[in-house]
C-alpha cells in the first residue's frame, strides 16, 4: 500500500512563519471542529504531541504540535492591538526529523534532524494512523545495531494503534534515566513495568537476559511486584511479619570510608568536632592496620609501657614493615576492623598520658575532666551504637561475624538461583521504616560499594557485569537545597551521577518531585520517561531538561491519564507520548491508596486487634539469643 500522500482530506493548513526548527500554521477554515475525517476514521486536529507532515517534493517534514492558540492571543503578548479580522486559529510545531518513503521497498527512510525547511504557504497535514506507526517502527529501526538487540518493549505510542513502544536499553541505561511524576499518575507501575520488561528481554531470540538491578525501596512496596524473581534485604524487622521472606543484610561497619564512619559516630552537631573527627580517624586507620597485620594491637590496659615515650601514640609496626608502610595505608579502603581494637586505642592509647611521677615510661588514664571534654561523647555513642538493634546488621563486631567482602557483594550482584530455577536477578534493599540516620549510611553503603566494585574491575568485567541503581524517592538523596534526609548517602549519588557510565553502573532516579532534585544530578540523566505533573515547580523543572527543544510538550503534562507518559532522550526513539504497558496484579508494586469509605464501612479494630500493634509498637519483653557484646563496649 502506497503511504504519506498528500491527502486532501487530510489537510488542515498552511505555513506562514518558520523561525529554524519551530513553525507556525494557519488553520483552514474548513477545519470546523478540530476533527477531521477519512477513510472512516475521525482524526483530532492540535492534539499536544501529535505528529503533522510537511511536503518538500519527495521529502517529507515531521514536526510535534506543541501549541494551539488564537491570533489575537499573539497580538495581546505583543501589546498590539487586535484587528478586527483577527480570529485565526494558529499552531505552532517543532519540527524533528524528516524522511523519504520509499513505495518499491515499503519502507521509510527516517533521518532524525532537519536539513530541508517548509516555506510559507506549504500545506500541513495530519498522519493517518498508520502511517504514525511507520515513522515510530522506522525511528526504533535505525537503533538496532549490533548482534544483541537493545530495543526492549515497555508500552505502546499513543496516536499510533497497536504499535509496540521500545527503550533502547544501552542509551537509556548507558546515560542515566529518570522516571518522574505526581503521586497516582502510575510512576511505581512505570519502573516495575521497565524492570519487568528488562526481565523478559530477549537480545538474541535464543539468549535471555540477567540483569544486575538493585533496588532501594523506601515503602516497601517492590517486593511483590518480582516476588520469587528478586531477593528482599532488609536491615531491620521489629515487627517480623514482612512478606517476602526478606533476608538481613550484610553491610558491616567496616564498609563505611573514614568520613563516613565518623559521620555514623559523631554527627555534624557535637562540640569539638575537630579534635573528636581526629580521635575517630586515628583509631579507625589503627584498627585497620592491626587486621592487616602491619602493627601490634594497641594497649589493652593501663600500666604497658609504649613504644616511644615522646609520642606514645606511635604504633608498634610489626616485623617486614616499615613506618612507610604506614604512612602509604589508605584508611578508606574497604578492610575489615575489630571494634574492640578501635576502643582500645581511643581508651588506652589516646585517653592516657606517660605516668610523670610513677613507673618510668607507663601509660595511665588522663584526668576525668579531660576525659569527659574530648573522649567520653565518642565512647558512649560507638557504646550506644552497639547496642541499637536498628543497625545491628551494620555494628555487629567483626570478630563475632568474619563475612568476607566477596560474600557482601555476591548479595548485590552475585547468582542467586531457586530450587526450582528461577533467577533472582532483582536485589531490593528494604529500607522502610528505618529513622533517617539509618536508612542515610545503608543507602550510601550500598551505592558506594557498587561503584568502588566497578572501579576496580578490569575492562572486560565492566562490559559483562553492568549494574543499575534504582533510586526510589531520589529528592530525599540529592535535594535542589538544604541537607538531604539520607545526608550521608548524597555524596555516593553525585559520584555515580557523574562518573558512573564510564564504569558500568547506571542510575535510575524515581521522583514525584523533580523540581527538589539537584539540577546537576537530574541534568546527568540522558532518558526520561515523565507521567502526570501536577505541580507547576515540576513542569517547570523538566522543561529545563526535556531534549530536542521539546519543552513545550511540559504543557500536556498536568492532563496526562494514568500510565501515560513522554518519552523523551537517547534511550527513546524519538519524542513521543506513550501509554505504559499494563502489568496484572501479581506483578504490580503494593503502593495502592488505602480506601477510607471501605475501612470507614466496617467495625473498628477491638481491643484484641489493638493490643496485638501495641506490642509490636513496644517491641517483645521476652529473652532473646544475642551476640556477645564485650564488657568494654557497655555505655556505663
Amino acid at each position: 500500500m502506497n503511504y504519506f500522500g498528500m491527502i486532501p482530506e487530510l489537510k488542515i493548513g498552511h505555513v506562514v512563519e518558520v523561525a529554524g526548527t519551530t513553525i507556525k500554521v494557519e488553520l483552514s477554515g474548513d477545519v470546523g471542529e478540530l476533527t477531521k475525517n477519512y477513510d472512516g476514521r475521525v482524526y483530532s486536529v492540535g492534539q499536544i504531541g501529535s505528529i503533522v507532515k510537511v511536503h518538500f517534493g519527495r521529502r517529507l517534514i515531521f514536526g510535534f504540535v506543541t501549541l494551539l492558540r488564537m491570533r489575537s492571543e499573539e497580538y495581546i503578548e505583543q501589546g498590539k492591538p487586535i484587528p478586527v479580522d483577527a480570529d485565526q486559529r494558529l499552531m505552532e510545531i517543532e519540527l524533528f526529523a524528516e524522511g523519504v518513503w520509499n513505495g518499491t521497498l515499503g519502507n521509510l527512510e527516517l533521518t532524525r534532524g532537519v536539513t530541508t525547511y517548509p516555506l510559507p504557504l506549504q500545506s500541513v497535514h495530519l498522519l493517518t494512523k498508520e502511517e504514525t506507526g511507520l515513522i515510530f517502527s522506522a525511528a526504533e529501526g535505525n537503533h538496532k545495531l549490533g548482534v544483541f538487540s537493545p530495543m526492549v518493549a515497555f508500552g505502546s505510542y499513543v496516536g499510533a494503534e497497536g504499535t509496540t513502544c521500545h527503550a533502547n536499553l544501552d542509551k537509556m541505561l548507558g546515560l542515566h534515566c529518570a522516571v518522574l511524576g505526581s503521586t497516582g499518575s502510575g510512576k511505581s507501575g512505570a519502573v516495575a513495568a521497565l524492570i519487568h520488561s528488562m526481565l523478559e528481554h530477549k537480545p538474541t531470540p535464543d539468549t535471555n537476559t540477567s540483569p544486575r538491578i538493585v533496588i532501594i525501596d523506601p515503602h516497601g512496596e517492590y517486593g511483590s511486584a518480582f516476588q520469587e524473581q528478586a531477593v528482599i534485604y532488609k536491615a531491620y524487622d521489629p515487627i517480623g511479619n514482612d512478606e517476602g521472606n526478606p533476608v538481613t543484610v550484610a553491610l558491616p561497619y567496616w564498609l563505611l570510608s573514614a568520613d563516613e564512619f565518623r559521620t555514623l559516630v559523631i554527627g555534624k552537631t557535637e562540640s569539638e568536632a575537630t579534635s573528636q573527627n581526629n580521635i575517630i580517624y586515628k583509631a579507625l586507620t589503627h584498627a585497620r592496620m592491626v587486621h592487616a597485620g602491619i602493627v601490634a594491637p594497641a594497649a589493652a590496659r593501663h600500666g604497658e609501657a609504649p613504644v616511644d615515650v615522646n609520642d606514645h601514640e606511635k604504633p608498634r609496626v610489626i616485623n617486614g614493615y616499615s613506618f612507610e608502610d604506614v604512612l602509604q595505608f589508605d584508611r578508606d579502603k574497604p578492610r575489615p576492623f575489630c571494634l574492640d581494637e578501635l576502643y582500645n586505642h581511643i581508651f588506652y592509647v589516646q585517653a592516657s598520658r606517660v605516668h610523670p611521677t610513677g613507673p618510668a615510661g607507663l601509660l595511665q588514664p588522663i584526668t576525668p575532666s579531660e576525659f569527659a571534654k574530648s573522649f567520653k561523647s565518642v565512647l558512649d555513642k560507638l557504646a550506644v551504637l552497639r547496642l541499637d538493634p536498628r543497625i545491628r546488621f551494620m555494628m555487629r563486631n567483626y570478630r563475632d561475624s568474619q563475612i568476607s567482602l566477596t560474600e557482601i557483594l555476591s548479595q548485590f550482584v552475585g547468582q542467586k538461583t531457586l530450587p526450582n530455577g528461577t533467577s533472582q536477578d532483582i536485589r531490593i534493599i528494604d529500607i522502610s521504616g528505618l529513622p533517617n540516620e539509618v536508612a542515610g549510611p545503608l543507602t550510601s553503603m550500598v551505592a558506594r560499594l557498587l561503584f568502588n566494585y566497578k572501579v576496580y574491575q578490569t575492562q572486560s568485567e565492566r562490559k559483562k557485569d553492568p549494574v543499575v541503581l534504582v533510586c526510589e524517592e531520589a529528592h530525599r538523596y540529592v535535594p535542589n537545597k538544604g541537607e538531604a534526609e539520607y545526608a550521608s548517602a548524597q555524596n555516593s549519588i553525585k559520584r555515580i551521577a557523574r562518573e558512573g557510565r564510564k564504569y558500568g553502573v547506571s542510575l535510575m532516579l524515581v521522583s514525584q518531585r523533580p523540581a527538589d532534585i539537584e539540577g546537576t544530578v537530574i541534568a546527568q540523566c540522558g532518558t526520561w520517561v515523565v507521567l502526570r505533573l501536577t505541580n507547576a515547580s515540576d513542569q517547570q523543572q523538566v522543561s529545563k531538561f526535556l531534549p530536542d527543544g521539546l519543552s513545550g510538550m511540559t504543557r500536556i503534562l498536568p492532563n496526562l491519564v494514568q500510565q501515560e507518559a513522554i518519552f523523551v532522550g537517547e534511550g527513546a526513539a524519538m519524542p513521543c507520548r506513550i501509554k505504559i504497558r499494563d502489568l496484572p496484579l501479581s506483578k504490580l508494586p503494593r503502593s495502592e491508596n488505602v480506601k477510607f469509605a471501605e475501612g470507614w464501612a466496617g467495625p473498628r479494630l477491638t481491643d484484641a486487634e489493638l493490643g496485638s500493634v501495641a506490642l509490636r509498637m513496644s517491641g517483645p519483653i521476652e529473652p532473646m539469643q544475642r551476640d556477645p557484646v564485650a564488657e568494654n563496649a557497655l555505655p556505663f
